[in-house]
């Protein structure tokens, strides 16, 4: 499959929601561009996965994008889902911790800016609270270099906060560890002001008083979803761009990438049977590990620096009850878990009390197992995880009905790890890409872990490639 002699041919290999955006950022800007986008399931989506529980349909992964980034929305509405998008009916979230589960107050995730506010009075103890008060003596030094947020956490506010409050909310964020979650990169708004000479207290209640800012007009849902489920996002960037003359072939695995006098050269499909595919430009919007196989030849130090991005595994367990056979209250959105406690799941989400389009009659609950290098967590059969999680909102809100329906997806990989330092690795990866002619990457491993963000990075790799396209010398490698 020859690249046209006369026409730009790009191929996006990966068609997670980062390369549906790339290929549709692509379409929409320049109608004389082949684009194609090999993806190795067999469907487009990667993490943005429908299911169907109880015959209700549902997210198997990601089931909410941030509303105040508008990347999310503006391809919803671009793609013909304007009149989809729903906010959650409830938001408030707890955490499941000394014996019950506590209203969480307002933090930047898990720091936060008043500790004498009283929801805190149930999270931590009269030491622990103490503790974090010391935060507005203690030097405010500037902190030049990067460091894992639940380190600084632990030696600026105590261990209680970071045990109890930092470390289940960045849990249920990366699936990480906190302490070696980077500042930097996790929370840059917040380092920003540390950086000024900002206390810790001070500079969450800084990013919380900027957050809260809406002159002149309603303050924006923080979050959004899709009626029916974000799982649908996917399917519908891919139908546009392919109404606007993409090509998205999926079951199509991407096993070697090249660089040839003319552009570039990718190896697809079995190995019993190799296809070859040549491209003027591509975009390598896979997780890290793909990507630095795929790029070992063309891009060797940025093939390096992606194979030091770690990822943590994680499985989604919903299940479904009648609601007439629910007898507790389940107040809000749902419930995070420290570490700590040593429970099964490490977060619990009410989605028939948050999504509007699920049928009142059920109670459908999404509960999260497996934290970064806790795989021994995964290592049990979709029952004995089913079990689990049913036991743990048990002892959580008392919540003991008779199951209906259930599911478990496991997601091996499937988030990234900002360890400290990550800023960094990316600026070198970035740099490392950008002296290949015709090669962009994009996805969750860059920028941010949260649907909008993901879509930026596939939009932002679109833009490099059409402004490279409009210089015909360097696109074609001559």
């Amino acid at each position: 499959m020859p690249a046209d002699a006369q026409r730009p041919n790009v191929v996006v290999v990966g068609g997670g929601i980062a390369g549906l955006a790339a290929a549709h950022a692509l379409v929409t800007s320049r109608a004389d561009i082949a684009v194609t986008v090999l993806e190795g399931n067999a469907d487009v989506g990667g993490k943005l996965r429908l299911g169907a529980i109880a015959g209700q349909p549902v997210d198997l992964g990601a089931e909410a994008m941030l509303n105040r980034r508008p990347e999310g929305t503006a391809l919803a509405r671009a793609v013909g889902l304007e009149a989809a998008i729903v906010h959650p009916r409830a938001t408030s979230a707890g955490v499941w911790t000394r014996g019950s589960v506590r209203p969480l107050p307002p933090t930047v995730m898990g720091i936060p800016a008043d500790v004498s506010a009283p929801a805190l009075g149930s999270l931590l103890s009269p030491a622990g609270r103490a503790r974090a008060q010391l935060d507005r003596w203690l030097p405010s030094r500037g902190v030049e270099d990067d460091v894992g947020v639940g380190r600084l956490v632990a030696r600026r506010l105590g261990r209680q906060v970071r045990d109890r409050l930092v470390d289940p909310m960045l849990g249920g964020v990366y699936a990480g560890r906190s302490d070696e979650i980077s500042l930097q990169a996790a929370l840059p708004q917040v380092a920003a002001h540390l950086r000024a000479g900002s206390g810790l207290l001070a500079a969450a209640s800084r990013v919380l008083a900027r957050s809260d800012e809406s002159p002149g007009q309603d303050p924006l849902p923080v979050f959004a979803g899709i009626d029916g489920g974000v799982g649908r996002l996917p399917a519908a960037v891919a139908g546009d761009a392919v109404r606007r003359g993409a090509v998205v072939r999926c079951s199509t695995m991407v096993r070697g990438l090249e660089r040839t006098p003319s552009g570039w050269r990718l190896v697809v499909g079995p190995a019993a049977r190799p296809e070859e595919v040549s491209a003027d430009a591509v975009i390598v919007a896979t997780p890290a590990l793909a990507a630095a196989r795929l790029l070992r030849s063309a891009a060797p130090h940025a093939a390096h620096e992606l194979g030091g991005i770690e990822y943590a595994s994680v499985a989604v367990v919903t299940l479904a009850m009648r609601a007439a056979d629910v007898s507790v209250e389940l107040p809000g959105s749902g419930f995070l878990v420290p570490a700590v406690d040593g429970r099964a799941i490490k977060a619990a989400t009410y989605s028939s009390r948050k999504w509007g389009w699920l049928q009142d009659d059920l109670v459908v609950i999404r509960c999260s197992i497996g934290r970064h290098r806790d795989e021994a967590a995964l290592q049990h059969s979709d029952a004995e995880l089913v079990q689990a999680a049913v036991a743990d909102l048990g002892d959580a809100v008392g919540l003991r009905a008779p199951l209906l329906d259930a599911n478990v997806t496991r997601w091996g990989g499937g988030l990234p790890q900002y360890a400290v330092g990550h800023l960094d690795r990316v600026r070198r990866i970035r740099e490392s890409v950008a002296a290949v002619p015709g090669l962009d990457v994009c996805g969750a491993a860059f920028a941010g872990v949260g649907i909008p963000a993901v879509i930026a990075t596939g939009t932002q790799a679109a833009a490099r490639v059409l402004e490279q396209l409009r210089e015909p010398r360097q696109w074609r490698h001559e």
